[in-house]
């Protein structure tokens, strides 16, 4: 029996590194991954999605969108989560 990597199979499935296809789909795991942690975060404070949406005045269906599908937001809104509704540092590293 033959095993595979995750990358193995991406890169079967979805390409080479560097394709439109290949991007698109480490671009929407990258958004699904933010969503997921301002997620963990949110419950971990014990807060309601329309308490932290209240935080950085934006509605509880904006909060849901991103911890869903870690919609496209700015580095801004990003920074507004993060900081100001949960309290937290924000981050950034740049992988090469």
């Amino acid at each position: 029996m033959e095993t595979y990597t995750l990358n193995d199979i991406k890169k079967e499935v979805y390409g080479e590194i560097g394709t439109p296809r290949r991007n698109k789909i480490e671009t929407e795991l990258s958004n699904l991954r933010i969503g997921l942690q301002i997620r963990n975060a949110r419950e971990a404070r014990k807060m309601t999605q329309r308490e932290l949406a209240r935080k950085i005045g934006k509605e509880r269906s904006f909060i849901s969108k991103i911890e869903r599908e870690g919609s496209n937001i700015t580095l801004s809104t990003l920074y507004d989560i993060v900081t100001k509704g949960l309290g937290g540092k924000l981050d950034i590293q740049v992988q090469l």
